[in-house]
């Protein structure tokens, strides 16, 4: 008997319009032979579900079912397509949790730690991998920006603490433009991040488990048209991403060693993807950052990694679903 699954899409943050994007493409390669999969809309006016005709009907929040056709449908396992919160910062991965339902992603603890970037790199230096330099600040306190550059060395990178798609991001050059940065960080979170910016070629990997086993994907290298990987490079188009990337095998290696390595620290399920500047002169690889619901939209990079490993994303969805259930 075919168990049904939830794909959750949606969110209360502005990544939200790219939730949409990867649930669309989830859909579309999910193997109805194995499942039944069922479209769930998180939204701040309520969590629906969207059927095959685009009909909306509440979702029970007292067991997360719906009603479809008069009968009642519980759900086997939640498969989480939702960036930002509350998908992607452990709020969601909580609430099933009290439930007893399994889902595709990293827990509640893992996801709230990795969702704010000063904490992530906090512990990923505590394990060893090397990370930028960077301070912590918040909306609340007032800061001197001589006293910031005191501390950390221009250029700089400038960004929200919580969330993705490098919404509110800046490259600061010059001294004059942190406060500006700094406001415009602030208008996507009460926390931001400050990290001295780190020389190098830019990478990405997706690691998931399946069979309990530890999988990275084939490396994509980010090739920028912009200062950096904005929103624009990111999903507009004005970056080119090769995967695989053009690297040597030993650069190729140390990638993979610490995106393992990763995984294991902060105690990962499903699929992330990990960002990696490596600096040549230095010869290692420094995390930037670990998306925990990394996209999965045609011009996402974790599909692209999927393809070039030789897999079909039917194939992948299924493997991470299956996998959930022996977590």
């Amino acid at each position: 008997m075919k168990k049904n699954i939830a794909l959750v899409t949606g969110g209360y943050s502005g990544e939200s319009v790219i939730s949409y994007k990867s649930a669309a493409s989830i859909f579309d390669h999910i193997d109805n032979e194995k499942w039944n999969c069922f479209l769930i809309d998180i939204h701040p006016t309520g969590w629906f579900y969207k059927n095959n005709a685009g009909e909306k009907t509440q979702v029970d929040k007292n067991d997360f079912s719906i009603i479809e056709n008069g009968a009642k449908i519980n759900f086997d396992a939640v498969l989480i397509g939702l960036h930002g919160t509350p998908g992607e910062d452990g709020k969601l991965q909580g609430y099933f949790d009290c439930l007893h339902i399994p889902y595709t992603s990293c827990d509640a603890a893992s996801s709230a730690l990795t969702f704010n970037k000063r904490y992530t790199v906090a512990v990923a230096a505590f394990a060893g991998i090397p990370v930028a330099k960077s301070m912590h600040l918040f909306k609340h306190e007032v800061y001197n920006t001589d006293e910031i550059l005191s501390q950390l060395t221009l250029p700089l990178f400038v960004k929200p603490n919580n969330g993705g798609s490098s919404l509110g991001i800046s490259k600061v050059n010059h001294a004059a433009d942190l406060l500006t940065a700094m406001d415009k960080a602030f208008k996507e979170d009460q926390q931001v991040l400050v990290e001295e910016f780190i020389s190098g070629r830019e990478f990405t990997i997706g690691v998931f488990k399946s069979k309990g086993e530890i999988i990275t994907l084939p490396i994509t290298e980010i090739i920028s048209k912009n200062e950096f990987f904005d929103f624009q490079a990111k999903y507009e188009g004005a970056s080119e991403e090769v995967t695989p990337a053009n690297v040597e095998e030993e650069i190729a290696k140390k990638i993979r060693a610490e995106a393992k390595k990763a995984y294991s620290v902060f105690n990962c399920n499903g699929i992330i993807r990990i960002d990696f500047i490596y600096n040549e002169k230095e010869q290692k690889p420094y995390l930037l950052e670990i998306n925990t619901v990394p996209g999965q939209s045609a011009a996402s990079i974790v599909p692209q990694q999927v393809k070039s490993m030789g897999w079909s994303l039917k194939e992948f969805y299924s493997a991470l679903i299956e996998e959930c259930f022996h977590k």
